[in-house]
């Protein structure tokens, strides 16, 4: 019989439609297009992206040339503006404000054909001091309030390049999905005085039905309430609430994860294209008890139709018990 399940951060209710219920090979997708033209993203290409911000580089090479390991430039055709004030007025009862952003690229990696799934544990590491970087160069901006770090892994997931490359989105309010999240543990930790991502971990670690994988830093599980199938977290074990003030350590740790994961559901979902996002807490309460940063994946296995638009519920066949069996058996 199908279940309702709540999740219990955000009150977010799923549909876990057991009667037609589909295990990995029973996802059918497009095949992806290649992508002929110059790409900008290449080594010898430097000239065809804005100047680079930020580069790990090869001792003596120069900027805007090869020789980086990884690279970070701003996006092209970004979603908002650096400069400007944000200018916020009233129109009758309607809200408006300026858009005053940055929106940056991170180049992964100079190998066009290479997936984040086989790059070596410290070229994943490497990766993750890059966001760590922008970040905390970000947030000295006090027009920024929150910044999104996140990956459309091929085509169906939305990305326009094939080059492996992540984003980062410096928005000057705080996203709704995210508020829900932060909203959600604050109430909880007002009545019970603990983290329910911590809690959250407490109860899984101890069933193990949901859990996939752990090592030192991290655990990796399927939540209670997944919207989409093998959607999937990656938590720290320790309470943290910003990714950026998380201690060096860790992100060695995080690597270890990612890669872990990765590896999993490309064999296990015959590498499917996918997203993750990384959700820290806002820029004006970075460090606090209630909130747990943490990493979701989502493989794009799914559409999302007229009755998740019209209702906020999602229908996800494939339960994360199922889930969580299939990717540790991998």
């Amino acid at each position: 019989m199908p279940e309702l399940r709540k999740d219990p951060i955000t009150g977010r209710w799923v549909i876990i439609s057991t009667d037609r219920s589909k295990r990995p090979s029973d996802f059918s997708r497009e095949p992806e297009r290649k992508m002929t033209s110059v790409c900008p993203f290449c080594p010898g290409n430097e000239e065809k992206t804005p100047p680079e911000i930020l580069a790990y580089r090869v001792n003596g090479t120069g900027p805007n040339k090869p020789g980086w390991n990884v690279r970070v430039v701003p996006n092209k055709f970004p979603a908002l503006g650096i400069e400007g004030a944000m200018d916020k007025r009233g129109e009758g009862l309607f809200d408006r404000m300026n858009g005053i952003g940055a929106h940056e690229v991170i180049i992964e990696t100079p190998e066009h054909r290479e997936k984040m799934a086989e790059y070596t544990e410290k070229r994943l590491e490497d990766v993750l001091w890059a966001f760590r970087d922008r970040m905390l160069d970000l947030k000295k901006d006090r027009r920024f309030r929150y910044i999104l770090i996140f990956k459309n892994q091929g085509e169906a997931a939305g990305a326009s390049l094939e080059h492996p490359h992540s984003q980062l989105i410096a928005l000057p309010i705080v996203p709704k999905r995210v508020q829900e999240e932060v909203d959600g543990s604050k109430q909880y930790f007002n009545m019970k005085e603990r983290c329910i991502y911590c809690d959250i971990i407490q109860q899984e670690t101890d069933s193990k039905v949901r859990i996939v994988d752990k090592n030192d830093g991290f655990v990796t599980l399927e939540p209670y309430a997944p919207r989409f199938p093998f959607e999937t977290w990656v938590l720290p074990l320790t309470h943290e609430s910003a990714f950026e003030n998380a201690p060096s350590h860790l992100y060695e740790n995080l690597a270890m994860a990612m890669k872990n994961l990765l590896t999993r559901v490309d064999k296990v979902l015959d590498t499917p294209p996918y997203n993750f996002v990384i959700h820290t807490s806002p820029l004006n309460e970075a460090s606090n008890d209630y909130y747990h940063w943490h990493l979701e994946m989502m493989p794009k296995l799914t559409k999302v139709a007229g009755f998740e638009w019209g209702t906020g519920f999602y229908i996800n066949p494939t339960p994360p018990e199922e889930a969580a069996h299939f990717l540790r058996e991998a």
